[in-house]
């Protein structure tokens, strides 16, 4: 690929087959940010590039993960994390939406995944330095907003009282605002304000990082 090129792919075979080899051409850093594990759709093709991808103890390559917290919903996954962590790689949660999935390799490739949608994922791989650097400080400063995984997972919990808990038990069993309002004996204003102020505490951006939150931390019992 020359520089300035933009190139479209349509699957991810189409990108193992196309862009894979610019996995093997990391020598100095790694980095990628993602929604969870599941950024390559297909299990041979996410087997394809970490085959590829040089690993972090034999060479001088920095690797930086960045994943929301919906990543933790799922036990192997939270394993898997630890995993490469112990090989050296940096994992951090991070505290706000990531729109796009990306890889950027040594500040001069970047592989932009797009939204999923009916029919293949599409990916856009560029060597432009002026996409990749813009893309490279969105993903720098989400970074240095992002909670390293074991402070995030060990992380002091917030002091919440027994109606702060029962309201995070009705979060997680998947009540409406009025049926947990109701089984609670609070009015729906007061129970939608409890929730607010619970997301707040806990950092949360959405109801169910809030309930994935509260169970990382033991809070539901």
């Amino acid at each position: 690929m020359t520089a300035d090129k933009v190139i479209t792919v349509r699957s991810d075979a189409e990108l193992v087959a196309r862009a894979g080899h610019l996995f093997t051409g990391a020598r100095h850093e790694f980095v990628c940010a993602a929604r969870d594990l599941d950024t390559w759709s297909q299990p041979e093709a996410r087997q394809s590039m970490v085959r590829r991808m040089p690993g972090p103890g034999t060479s001088s390559l920095a690797v930086k993960k960045l994943f929301t917290p919906v990543v933790l919903a799922d036990e192997a996954a939270r394993a898997h994390l630890r995993e490469v962590m112990t090989a050296g790689v940096e994992v951090r949660i991070s505290s706000t939406p990531l729109p796009h999935e990306t890889i950027v390799i040594d500040r001069r490739v970047m592989i932009l995944a797009e939204r999923d949608g009916p029919g293949p994922r599409e990916y856009t791989v560029t060597t432009s330095p002026t996409l990749v650097n813009g893309v490279y400080s969105l993903f720098a400063a989400a970074w240095d907003a992002g909670t390293e995984l074991t402070a995030y997972l060990r992380g002091d919990a917030p002091n919440l009282d027994d109606d702060s808990r029962a309201v995070l038990r009705a979060l997680g069993a998947g009540y409406t605002d009025e049926t947990a309002a109701r089984h609670l004996g609070l009015s729906l204003r007061t129970y939608r304000r409890r929730v607010a102020e619970l997301m707040a505490v806990l950092e949360a951006g959405s109801r169910f990082q809030a309930g994935l939150r509260a169970g990382e931390l033991g809070l539901t019992g």
